[in-house]
């Protein structure tokens, strides 16, 4: 069983001295931790955790978009390109919150994956229902077509992306899908998966609706929960240590 995937996703937080106090409290903690991590922070921060993160192996640095563009007259977006000089591993694509405040289509957020993936970047991409969606019994629909975007996009290569599943109406509002709602999408993207790839065990499938210190152990040990895109509990080293730790148990 491949050990489960741990990615905190730092959202528009942070500050030099607070970055490198919680990086080091999590460094500190992770002894003996049995589980793939990495952390997602603010663009400006990129560098600074970079070195902060230089010299272990436990923790993989992660941006938290990725531009649609390979270069050019496109201010204040990012490229896989320059992601890449930074070290950066992975790249969360199509979040909700991008989705939402930034219009970004299925279309959108295929081809950021695509540029994440030609330069060496594996993109965390997320899917995931509205309140109403969900009340509409629109689920399986709306997720099974924002994943059908990637698949048809970058072909042979999903076998290399990360999935994260994150219904919007468990994000930032504090509820959360119960381990059984969580596990019966899991199920669907996974049977998803399979049908595009033949390699689709290397695909992880983090669950990604507030997940916490209180709630992970009994997310995680659902047959297809890979792990969890973490964003509050992240930036609290004892929750992200504790989310850390019950992924070490179950993997």
């Amino acid at each position: 069983m491949k050990p489960k995937f741990i990615a905190g996703n730092w959202k528009m937080n942070g500050s030099l001295a607070a970055n490198a106090s919680l990086l080091q409290a999590v460094l500190d903690g992770s002894k003996g931790m049995n589980c793939q991590v990495a952390v997602c922070v603010p663009s400006a921060y990129l560098a600074q955790v970079q070195a902060l993160l230089a010299g272990q192996s436990l923790i993989a640095l992660g941006s938290q978009d990725v531009s649609a563009q390979e270069v050019g007259a496109f201010t204040g977006e990012i490229s896989a390109g320059m992601l890449k000089d930074f070290a950066v591993r992975f790249a969360i694509v199509g979040h909700s919150e991008r989705r939402q405040y930034h219009a970004e289509s299925d279309a959108v957020v295929a081809l950021k994956a695509q540029r994440a993936l030609s330069s060496g970047i594996t993109p965390i991409v997320c899917v995931g229902e509205t309140l109403a969606e969900r009340q509409a019994g629109q689920t399986e629909e709306v997720v099974r077509r924002q994943l059908a975007a990637i698949i048809h996009t970058n072909g042979h290569c999903i076998s290399e992306i990360v999935v994260a599943y994150e219904p919007v109406w468990a994000i930032g509002t504090g509820l959360t899908a119960t381990p059984e709602q969580a596990q019966e999408v899991h199920a669907v993207l996974r049977a998803q998966l399979k049908a595009a790839t033949s390699h689709s065990n290397r695909i992880s499938i983090l669950y990604g609706g507030s997940m916490n210190a209180a709630n992970a152990a009994q997310l995680l040990a659902q047959a297809d929960i890979d792990g969890g895109l973490i964003g509050g509990a992240a930036l609290k080293a004892a929750d992200f240590l504790a989310i850390m730790a019950a992924g070490s148990k179950t993997a």
